[in-house]
């Protein structure tokens, strides 16, 4: 099969075009041919080297059709997505005609959408739905601030809060987003600052954060949150950079909660990816409820290209490759 294989560490050239052998079948695991994936910022850094683990092909999620599974978990033939559970990461993942995914990581999708708007659901809305849903436990009328919400896990998040009933406050560094995020739903965008819960209207009143700029404005989203209010940490857009010296006694305010979630989770015991309806999140975009429509396609032999737009900050959304 044709694969983009990881030659070495490094630049656009480290992504080179190969015939490698297809995956066997695997007694609890599914072979699946693939149709079109999403593109991650986690294969960027795989891609430098900068990640713990970098399998040879990289990918941590697709969607595509069943070409075997022993275990008769899935039928042959029957329209799946995947992520996860080492693709990309210590198995061949998505960046191949084929690619064998464990059956914890793999779910039913059957949808008319093309494969490129099904490519834009699973990584990104599996991972807002969980924070949304399972972590902050968001409700209809309830207020969710979403600090960086102009990556495509913000956008998602957004469009998802809404979609719920849920109010969304939604943060950005640049103005020039603002419309944007107002066009998908937020009812009130603000400047993105560390210092952003002495600036909002509804300090003490917020019910829940999802907080995707990280370590450095965490304190912060907690000290917004009304009591019984929760925070989900889930994205580092600002770096890696621990809390320095963190102390509950003096930095939380009584009665909030916090709370974390890493999309790396998905398949083991207690976070099986049955968990997250991406059946009906399909169903949602198909209705025209939800607007998951990726922001640009690229056809398989421009991954270089993809990871160039990726690199420099240009993308305005999910990207996706298609076969």
């Amino acid at each position: 099969m044709r694969a983009i294989v990881l030659e070495k560490f490094g630049g656009l050239d480290s992504l080179v075009y190969a015939d490698i052998p297809e995956p066997e079948p695997l007694e609890g695991h599914v072979v699946i041919e693939i149709k079109a994936f999403g593109i991650n910022h986690a294969e960027m850094h795989m891609r430098r080297g900068e990640w713990a683990e970098a399998a040879r092909v990289s990918g941590i999620e697709c969607v595509g059709i069943v070409k075997s599974c022993p275990g008769g978990e899935f039928p042959v033939g029957a329209k799946v997505a995947a992520l996860m559970g080492g693709l990309g990461r210590t198995i061949n993942g998505s960046y191949a005609e084929y690619t064998r995914a464990p059956v914890s990581n793999v779910a039913l999708i059957e949808s008319d959408l093309s494969w490129a708007e099904l490519a834009a659901i699973p990584e990104t809305y599996a991972t807002a739905w969980t924070c949304l849903f399972r972590n902050l436990e968001l409700a209809e009328g309830q207020t969710v601030v979403i600090r960086g919400a102009t990556s495509s896990f913000g956008q998602a998040a957004v469009k998802l809060a809404v979609n719920a009933g849920a109010k969304v406050i939604a943060t950005t560094r640049s103005p020039a987003r603002f419309a944007m995020l107002e066009a998908i739903g937020a009812s009130r965008v603000e400047a993105e600052g560390a210092d952003l819960s002495k600036r909002i209207a509804d300090a003490k009143q917020i019910d829940a954060v999802l907080d995707l700029v990280g370590n450095s404005t965490i304190l912060d989203s907690l000290a917004m949150l009304r009591r019984g209010g929760r925070a989900c940490l889930a994205g580092w857009l600002g770096g890696l950079a621990p809390i320095a010296d963190f102390n509950p006694l003096l930095q939380m305010s009584s009665g909030v909660s916090l709370t974390f979630f890493g999309s790396f989770v998905f398949g083991t015991p207690g976070f099986p990816l049955s968990d997250v309806p991406l059946q009906a999140i399909a169903a949602d975009v198909a209705a025209g409820r939800l607007d998951a429509k990726p922001w640009r396609i690229f056809q398989f032999d421009e991954i270089r290209e993809a990871h160039r737009v990726m690199e420099a900050n240009e993308a305005g959304g999910k990207m996706v490759v298609v076969h």
